[in-house]
């Protein structure tokens, strides 16, 4: 099959989004230097709202745009964050998956003007963040700090924080690599110390089912082991059907021999109750070991858990 000369690339308008797109089109250049590649804009719900999530729809708010776009015809290529596209449901119908791209960093960054470390702050401080896993994690670590609602892009919190809303912010490491701000950061902090989202740090191109010319042209950009990782992830969030105000955090890695691991942890709101679980893949599949995971937390009580918080 002839690879198609023109891929129309849709994605939210954020400058951090239009600099993941940059990403796919470089890596899209190397492989196929012979396709042409124009970027579709579009701003969604999430990106206009300011308010919590879950009065928009939740995460859903971030992709349905993107998803419009890409159903209706007007491009060919979806780019997401894995981290903001909904576990609790499927893709939208006709769409499928072509590729994860090699997983970038997955832990959380402080930001703290005067260059202290979490350890480090003063009771009181007011951490700017909208994330309830980043809430839920630091209130059962760091009590005595103060999350303050903050929600826009990355360089929109800096700006937030440098006017005085927030003492301090929590950022994606990831984020700030694909705006160039690094030099911002405070500390980094493990994925022990602050397990990551479902899906954090992936990169994930979405076509059209019946697109075969696209699929074919991108799907070699992915990385097989990001996508076990991402496969087992996204089954853990789907077999736990976690809102976007459900504080879990889920982390699959791959050691040195390939062997594939899967952490997980769903919070109370106010961080007094965590559920964890970790276990290895060994023979399973990553849909099974997503599943296994998910089913340990369930008999810790995670469903009455994710119930009980408002959506």
């Amino acid at each position: 099959m002839s690879a198609p000369e023109l891929i129309r690339i849709v994605s939210r308008d954020s400058p951090m989004a239009l600099a993941q797109v940059e990403r796919v089109r470089a890596e899209l250049g190397a492989l196929h230097p012979g396709i042409a590649t124009e970027v579709i804009p579009v701003k969604t719900t999430g990106d206009r709202w300011m308010g919590a999530l879950s009065q928009v729809e939740g995460k859903g708010a971030f992709t349905k745009e993107v998803d419009a776009a890409l159903l209706a015809g007007d491009a060919d290529l979806a780019v997401h964050c894995v981290k903001d596209i909904p576990g609790d449901r499927p893709l939208p119908a006709g769409t499928t998956f072509a590729a994860f791209l090699a997983r970038d960093d997955v832990r959380d960054a402080l930001i703290h003007p005067g260059g202290l470390t979490l350890d480090e702050l003063p009771a009181g401080t007011r951490i700017g963040t909208s994330s309830v896993r980043r809430i839920a994690q630091l209130a059962a670590s760091h009590p005595q700090l103060q999350c303050v609602p903050m929600r826009g892009n990355a360089n929109r919190r800096m700006e937030k924080l440098a006017a005085g809303e927030a003492d301090a912010l929590l950022l994606a490491v990831s984020g700030l690599e694909r705006i160039g701000r690094t030099d911002v950061i405070t500390q980094i902090l493990s994925a022990d110390e602050m397990c990551p989202p479902v899906g954090a740090g992936v990169l994930a191109l979405q076509c059209r089912e019946d697109d075969t010319q696209t699929i074919d042209a991108v799907s070699g950009l992915g990385h097989p082991q990001t996508f076990q990782e991402t496969t087992a992830e996204r089954m853990l969030l789907h077999v736990l059907q976690g809102h976007c105000n459900s504080p879990i955090a889920g982390y699959a890695k791959t050691d040195r021999r390939g062997e594939l691991s899967l952490r997980a942890c769903v919070f109370t709101p106010d961080g007094k109750t965590v559920l964890n679980a970790h276990e290895w893949a060994g023979p399973l599949t990553p849909e099974t070991l997503g599943t296994s995971v998910a089913v340990a937390l369930l008999r810790q009580g995670a469903r009455e858990l994710i119930d009980g918080i408002a959506h």
